[in-house]
């Protein structure tokens, strides 16, 4: 049942997270950043962006509370918030690689030659 509870945190999800993985390089930066801990530098160069790109992407991501940022000497290192981010994500891929099956299954069936 949609309850007014419900539509505020779908709302509340929507604007703090789905949004911040509307952008391929940002989930990119994620799936980096659950490897290691590193620096803007290194993550531009591991996704093939720009530095300020990847900057641009991490401030956001910091925003919504997807990753932190600590300062070590000269650099930041920037740490994935909470490793489920990524659970998430591999269960939308997986849901993703379902419906390609299933879409390749069809297009199999419809393309066998009659007999």
């Amino acid at each position: 049942m949609i309850t007014p509870s419900l539509t505020q945190e779908v709302t509340t999800l929507h604007a703090g997270i789905c949004s911040a993985l509307a952008d391929t390089n940002r989930i990119l930066i994620l799936y980096a950043l659950s490897e290691k801990p590193t620096n803007v530098s290194e993550l531009a160069r591991e996704i093939g962006v720009s530095q300020p790109t990847a900057s641009r992407h991490l401030n956001l991501l910091r925003e919504r509370g997807l990753v932190t940022a600590q300062r070590e000497g000269q650099s930041v290192i920037y740490t994935l918030a909470d490793q489920r981010v990524i659970q998430a994500l591999d269960l939308l891929r997986a849901v993703l690689a379902n419906k390609i099956k299933s879409q390749a299954a069809l297009v199999e069936i419809h393309e066998e030659p009659p007999d």
